[in-house]
C-alpha cells in the first residue's frame, strides 16, 4: 500500500512538470498568438499616432516611458531596458536632448556615469503617453470578462515571480498548481 501511494505521489508531481515537446508546442503557439495580437493596429494606434505626431522613434517613446515609470537612470541602464547597446542608447539620449525631452547630468563621485532624467517637458510627454497607453490598456482589458481578466493577472504575477527568482530554480523548484 505504501509503494501504491507513493507511486501516486510521484505521478502527480511529474504532471505538473512540463515535458520538452509540451514546452516546445506551447511555445511555438504563444509565439504566434503574440504576433497575432501585435498585428492588431488597433492596440498599437494611440502609440504609434503619437510617434507619428510627436515625431519620435519607438526607442525613444520607450526611453520616455522608461525615464517617466523609474526615474532618473544611468545610460547602460536604459540600454538594458530598451534592449539595446550603450552605443545606440546615446544616439537616442542625442535626439531627445536636443528636443528638450531629456537632460544627462554626470555623477559627481564618478565622472564616467551619465545619467539621464526627464526635463519638464519630458515629464509632459512621458503623461501623454501615459495616458495613451493607459487608454489602450483598458480598451483591451474590456475585451475579455472578469474571470478572463483575473486569469491574465494571475499568470502575469507567476511569471514575474519566476522571473524574479534564482537562474534554474524558476524551472526546477516547486511547481505550483494550474488553476
Amino acid at each position: 500500500m505504501t509503494r501504491l501511494g507513493s507511486l501516486g505521489k510521484e505521478n502527480s508531481v511529474s504532471r505538473n512538470i512540463p515535458k520538452e515537446e509540451d514546452l516546445t508546442n506551447d511555445a511555438t503557439r504563444l509565439q504566434q498568438l503574440l504576433y497575432s495580437v501585435g498585428r492588431r493596429r488597433s492596440l498599437r494606434d494611440p502609440i504609434a499616432s503619437t510617434c507619428e505626431e510627436m515625431q519620435f522613434t519607438p526607442p525613444q517613446v520607450h526611453a520616455l516611458l522608461w525615464l517617466g515609470q523609474d526615474g532618473m537612470l544611468t545610460m547602460g541602464e536604459l540600454a538594458r531596458r530598451l534592449g539595446v547597446t550603450e552605443k545606440t542608447v546615446t544616439g537616442v539620449v542625442d535626439r531627445l536632448e536636443r528636443e528638450d525631452q531629456v537632460q544627462r547630468e554626470r555623477i559627481t563621485l564618478d565622472r564616467r556615469v551619465v545619467r539621464c532624467r526627464l526635463t519638464e517637458q519630458g515629464q509632459k510627454t512621458y503623461q501623454k503617453l501615459e495616458r495613451l497607453m493607459f487608454q489602450a490598456v483598458v480598451h483591451m482589458l474590456g475585451m475579455l470578462d472578469t474571470t478572463d481578466r483575473k486569469a491574465l493577472f494571475r499568470i502575469l504575477e507567476k511569471l514575474i515571480r519566476r522571473l524574479e527568482s534564482p537562474p534554474g530554480e524558476a524551472l526546477s523548484g516547486p511547481q505550483e498548481k494550474s488553476a
